[in-house]
């Protein structure tokens, strides 16, 4: 991050899914963008990077000194829906939260969490 003013930062440059302990910094990108058309020129001569993928991020990190990338500081719940838990987990809790089928949703779920329906529940698993 190269300043931070309130709830925005200005980023120095973006790293795609670094190790913990290889991270530049505690902040992370979750997928919500706002960018300027040059970005298609330059994903166009992008290499594959990260999981064999040719990555926006690196993108990103390229044009990083010749247009400025701006992140904002976000307050909520951040579920990860790149993977399948995570997707169901969003669906839960926005479901949950919903006034016209929170209740009935919840109704509907608890059966999963005891222990007589833990023995009914499939076991398979079938992705």
């Amino acid at each position: 991050m190269e300043w931070e003013k309130g709830k925005v930062v200005k980023a120095r440059g973006v790293v795609e899914k670094p190790k913990p302990e290889n991270a530049p910094s505690t902040l992370s990108i979750i997928g919500r963008y706002i960018l300027e058309p040059t970005i298609f020129d330059q994903l166009s001569l992008q290499k594959a990077g990260a999981g064999g993928e040719v990555q926006l991020t690196d993108a990103m990190n390229d044009l990083i000194g010749t247009s400025d990338f701006y992140g904002y500081r976000f307050d909520g719940t951040r579920f990860d829906c790149g993977e399948r838990v995570g997707y169901i987990e969003a669906n839960v809790a926005f479901g949950l939260a919903k006034s016209d089928m929170g209740e009935r949703l919840y109704a509907r779920l608890a059966p999963y969490f005891n222990s007589a329906a833990k023995k009914a529940s499939p076991t398979k698993d079938v992705a």
